[in-house]
């Protein structure tokens, strides 16, 4: 890993070789996007910035959002004044009347860690499992690369372990959905564009974290999890003989 000059201090670069790298860009993240999206809808401040910015278009929203996340990944640039642009006006009052800013460190991070609990559990998923020596470098690696979006990293656990208690008690926290989260339940339970729409319903329900389960009542349904193991084996050899051209998303095929 190393670091490239940038107008805040430094930006990690990632190197090629990186775990994150390997996994991030594979389109069997981007299928896994539902349990990240249901857990962000639940945080009022991110569902009244989605329900004002991106009423109708969730996953369009998404598409695009992710693929600039992912370019921060794979890039060799320095992108965090990309990130700024594109949040510095994102505001507001959620549905509980509480004022937010995209950019607020415990926000931002949440949001973050989000994905960074639905890649893992995407590489459980549909990629075989990683060894816990394994886990412990990819987190490294997504520490790092929040590190290159230049906000701070206060809220940063500094281990897996860290970061696995922070996050049961983070989706603890979530309260019962307020007019925001319910207004957009439904297009995250039934993604309508990107590869999430691939999904069926039983996918959907058994990829989301239990919280996200509970607050958005979408319980298992008898067969679900039976439906899903064979599901995610046909995910994981589908996989097998694609080539990268097909296996990886474009941002990570052609980074900037």
């Amino acid at each position: 890993m190393t670091t490239s000059p940038g107008g805040q201090g430094e930006a990690q670069v990632l190197d090629t070789s990186d775990v994150l790298r390997r996994h991030l860009g594979d389109r069997r993240f981007a299928l896994t996007l539902p349990r990240a999206v249901a857990l962000q809808v639940l945080h009022p401040a991110i569902a009244a910035a989605l329900r004002e910015h991106t009423p109708n278009r969730l996953w369009e929203h998404k598409r695009r959002t992710v693929g600039g996340m992912i370019n921060i990944a794979y890039s060799e640039r320095d992108l965090r004044s990309v990130i700024r642009f594109g949040h510095e006006h994102v505001k507001g009052v959620d549905a509980f009347g509480r004022r937010y800013h995209a950019l607020h460190p415990e926000l931002f991070f949440f949001q973050h860690a989000t994905y960074v609990d639905t890649l893992m559990t995407s590489i459980d998923t549909f990629s075989g499992g990683i060894t816990p020596a394994r886990r412990e470098q990819l987190y490294a690696e997504c520490r790092a690369w929040y590190g290159r979006y230049g906000i701070s990293d206060r809220h940063a656990p500094a281990t897996w372990t860290e970061f696995a208690e922070y996050f049961a008690g983070a989706c603890a926290a979530l309260p019962p959905p307020g007019a925001d989260t319910l207004a957009l339940r439904d297009q995250v339970l039934r993604p309508d564009a990107w590869t999430p729409r691939r999904l069926p319903g039983f996918a959907v329900r058994a990829l989301l974290h239990e919280r996200a389960r509970e607050l958005l009542d979408a319980p298992l349904r008898p067969g679900d999890a039976a439906a899903f193991a064979v599901y995610a084996r046909a995910v994981r050899a589908g996989s097998a003989l694609r080539p990268r051209r097909l296996r990886y998303v474009h941002q990570a095929r052609n980074p900037l």
